[in-house]
């Protein structure tokens, strides 16, 4: 005769179960975590989700049986919490990696959960965070083909998601293998400092395979993914991370088929001198974030990848209070020069915009691209191809005001003028556009000229003065090479009331296709 257990024996098993895996009945994971100084997987998602909004699914998966009577899991939901939580109110789908279960890894049971957020996020059309802490596949299940001969359509899935709802990576500890590879797909990753790594491999991968030693730091810590690009943002503390996470998703809507949020508008913090912060002299170096101040709404910017490629600027800002993306040369680094690095930071970034309806602003003081052996090494002329196509693959309304330099293909890749059919194209007093350098094209058109004059020297400062009042911005507006010669003082009310015009994306001319092919 079969013997069923009674509703209350099974109402208090699945309470028993459920409780044994929170971190109350988890005391020596908790502090295993704690010496490590990181929060664990549940923690982590309290810090960031709205208070009691977050629903958890998959929380008594294990490893092990689920016999009557073990209520002790063997691995705690397989090493990953996963679910649906409200952030400032709109709805995300997050995965949690939890260090304490066997590294963090992911097992064969916690990769379904993983691919289950994925497709919430995907079906719901919401954005996907995942707070990473472990090791990429569990070992000990990897080591098996008869599971792992399948492989993974999880980066397929990733691929298609791409684009449609942002996908964000924060790495919060030992980051190397699969995670790294999720994060490749993100388009907003942050790491923590002193915490966090990334790379294909970790250190003893890499000693078994080469023979290097080398530390977990030194290998693909915070601060070398930040200053190489890999990472958008490297911060302090775990606190942090989540704040950036917030932040980062507060300018972007759910997905690519809704609105981004709008705020309140305010006016800019650097409106007051924004005549005098640009120099005539187009040697004088100056700081583009003080333009920036003085066009966007107030305490609005937040920078992408600032520790990288310092050339160009990439920040989201608000204008009139909608979010808006800035791409901007930097002239107190390199001269506002574009190389390799800036190249793919601002095509990326111009990508992120224009997946999710953001205007793009384009602010041109550029000397042209960075000439010389390391263009040839970091193959600039493909890197700066792949700039060029985002800027002609994007949709959403341009504006480009051309500051002061605009020299070469560097102004074009940078919006100047009609080369990218800008809704506002603009242009200060102070701002000088030619194909090139003038003394550069002295030098090199003028060579012979030069050499047989009777002092070369003056004769050379002739024609560059000569060529110098050819390029200013009045010889531009007669030609009408763009809209609008205006004060700087003038720009921020042209800028906002293009953007009360404009439709918030615009058709495609490109011929019938499957998808463009990116030079990179």
């Amino acid at each position: 005769m079969t013997t069923y257990a009674s509703l209350e024996d099974l109402t208090r098993e699945l309470r028993a179960r459920r409780s044994a895996v929170l971190d109350a009945q988890r005391a020596d994971e908790l502090e295993r975590q704690r010496k490590l100084e990181k929060f664990t997987a549940r923690e982590r998602i309290d810090m960031l989700v709205d208070t009691g909004t977050f629903r958890e699914f998959g929380v008594l998966v294990d490893t092990g049986k689920g016999d009557p009577g073990r209520e002790k899991p063997i691995a705690a939901a397989d090493g990953v919490v996963t679910g649906i939580g409200q952030i400032d109110g709109r709805s995300a789908a997050i995965v949690s990696y939890d260090f304490s279960i066997f590294g963090g890894s992911s097992g064969v049971a916690g990769g379904r959960k993983i691919g289950r957020a994925v497709e919430r996020a995907g079906v719901e059309g919401i954005p996907l965070v995942m707070l990473m802490d472990g090791g990429g596949h569990r070992i000990q299940e990897g080591l098996d083909s008869h599971h792992f001969a399948s492989g993974t359509h999880g980066f397929k899935d990733m691929t298609d998601l791409s684009g449609a709802i942002p996908i964000v990576a924060v790495l919060m500890g030992p980051g190397f293998a699969g995670p790294s590879n999720h994060a490749a797909f993100a388009d907003f990753v942050v790491m923590v400092k002193g915490t966090s790594t990334m790379g294909i491999a970790g250190p003893a991968l890499v000693e078994a395979a080469t023979g290097e030693h080398i530390s977990n730091e030194d290998l693909g810590g915070a601060q070398i993914q930040a200053a190489l690009g890999v990472t958008d943002i490297a911060v302090n503390s775990e606190e942090e991370a989540m704040d950036a996470v917030r932040l980062y998703l507060d300018y972007l809507p759910s997905n690519a088929t809704t609105a981004p949020p709008s705020g309140a508008s305010s006016e800019p913090s650097g409106a007051a001198g924004i005549n005098e912060v640009v120099p005539a002299d187009p040697k004088t170096i100056y700081d583009v974030h003080d333009v920036i101040d003085g066009l966007v709404d107030a305490d609005s910017v937040f920078s992408i990848k600032e520790e990288y490629a310092r050339n160009v600027v990439t920040a989201f800002a608000r204008l009139d209070g909608r979010a808006i993306g800035v791409v901007a040369n930097q002239p107190s680094h390199l001269g506002g020069t574009l190389d390799s690095p800036a190249c793919e930071k601002a095509a990326h970034f111009i990508s992120v915009c224009d997946a999710f309806g953001l205007p793009l602003l384009f602010l041109i003081d550029i000397p042209g691209f960075l000439v010389g052996t390391e263009s040839a090494v970091t193959q600039l002329a493909r890197r700066s191809g792949r700039l060029m196509f985002e800027m002609g693959q994007a949709t959403v309304p341009l504006l480009s005001v051309v500051m002061r330099k605009g020299y070469g293909a560097g102004y074009v890749a940078m919006g100047g003028g009609r080369s990218y059919d800008a809704d506002a194209s603009l242009a200060w007093p102070t701002a000088e556009i030619s194909a090139m350098s003038i003394p550069g094209a002295v030098d090199v058109a003028y060579r012979r000229e030069v050499a047989a004059a009777d002092d070369p020297t003056a004769h050379r400062q002739a024609l560059i003065d000569e060529f110098t009042r050819h390029v200013g911005p009045f010889y531009a507006a007669r030609g009408f090479g763009f809209d609008e010669l205006v004060m700087p003082s003038e720009t921020r009310a042209v800028l906002i009331d293009t953007l009360k015009r404009v439709p918030d994306r615009h058709r495609s001319s490109a011929a019938p296709r499957i998808h463009a092919i990116s030079p990179i």
